[in-house]
């Protein structure tokens, strides 16, 4: 029987903008690999790893470490609507479009929201939070390790002190830094991180990577209500992902069999070799464009994520125009800006199989 459906073939893509990134063939077999039930003895046990391997490259010791089903928004908003409760009041450092999204969530919550703003670019200041906190008293402070949007590498761990010792939870967006450099979770005092598969990962996108502290596991069981999404409760994720094994959701079967896979990656590279890998090819990258005479848009070298960076486009270039020649004559993909920077910066991401871009 004749369909009018064309055959699934695509394109050949070298994927290096902001994520999905380039799989390795290791782990697209895996995507192939037959179906489990989600309670299968057999799955149980993959998952037991997965969930080792998450612990190593989070570098945590914390029992809730699991992931949340969905992509790295599905983690974003998990992580908030556990933490917070109408009216908690939530610290949040905006540089760039994820810090953003942080608010909108926030409010949606119906929390009382402080920003501290940066310009895009640039890093948040520790001043900067400490002049917020004279005032403000947070349950939870949150930042973006590595803003997406312009490709700025934030400091932790002078944050983390100040959101501690203000009795705050400090909340942190991994996406675009987890698998590609350090992430140090307990040695930076994060109590909630969050991450994407697609990224430094190297793994189709739909899971969430999670890690909640002792200290935010406590302050999920002293909450006034019930997570308001059933859906995304972490306390749920735990009882599938921890020893109670009880059904929450249909698990991610062939998304976790990827995941483990390229986690396994991670594990036999090392993350040390994996982050100079990153910070090899962003230095030769950032060689090359400075020798054509482009501008970055973070300035202070110490600022710029070794996984993606951002190149102002030039006066009276066509940003799409460039993007799509590249993604024509030579099936390359890089990314656009985004939000005010829309038009205005080109993305090109090192994550995934290879780390080159």
């Amino acid at each position: 029987m004749t369909t009018p459906f064309g055959t699934l073939n695509p394109s050949p893509r070298l994927l290096l903008g902001p994520g999905p990134s380039q799989i390795s063939p290791r782990v697209l077999r895996a995507c192939a690999t037959p179906l489990l039930g989600y309670l299968d003895p057999e799955y149980l046990a993959l998952m037991d790893e997965t969930q080792a391997l998450l612990r190593e490259v989070f570098e945590t010791k914390n029992a809730w470490t699991f992931c949340a089903p969905g992509t790295g928004m599905a983690g974003m908003e998990a992580a908030f609507i556990n933490a917070l409760e109408p009216g908690d009041e939530v610290l949040i450092c905006v540089q760039g479009a994820f810090g953003e999204r942080m608010v909108e969530i926030a409010r949606r919550l119906g929390a009382k929201v402080t920003r501290v703003d940066t310009e895009w670019g640039r890093a948040t200041q520790p001043e900067q939070v400490a002049e917020a906190l004279r005032t403000a008293r947070p349950k939870v402070v949150a930042l973006v390790h590595a803003e997406t949007s312009t490709g700025v590498l934030q400091p932790l761990e002078e944050i983390a002190r100040l959101a501690h010792e203000a009795g705050a939870l400090f909340l942190v967006d991994c996406v675009t830094s987890l698998g590609g450099m350090p992430v140090r979770a307990d040695a930076v005092g994060m109590d909630i991180a969050y991450s994407g598969t697609q990224k430094c990962l190297g793994a189709p996108p739909s899971l969430a990577p999670m890690t909640f502290s002792p200290a935010a596991v406590e302050a999920y069981h002293a909450r006034k209500a019930p997570v308001p999404s059933f859906y995304l409760d972490a306390g749920q994720f735990w009882r599938y992902w921890g020893p109670e094994r009880a059904y929450h959701q249909t698990g991610m079967i062939t998304m976790i069999y990827a995941l483990r896979e390229a986690l396994l990656e991670v594990h036999e590279e090392g993350l040390a070799a994996r982050s100079a890998r990153h910070r090899r090819n962003q230095r030769a990258l950032i060689a090359g464009l400075e020798a054509m005479g482009l501008t970055l848009l973070v300035p202070d070298p110490t600022w710029r994520l070794p996984s993606l960076t951002t190149v102002l486009v030039p006066e009276g270039v066509e940003d799409k125009a460039v993007r799509g020649a590249l993604l024509e004559k030579y099936g390359i993909e890089i990314g656009g800006g985004l939000g005010r920077l829309a038009g205005r910066g080109g993305r090109g991401g090192r994550g995934g199989f290879g780390a080159s871009g």
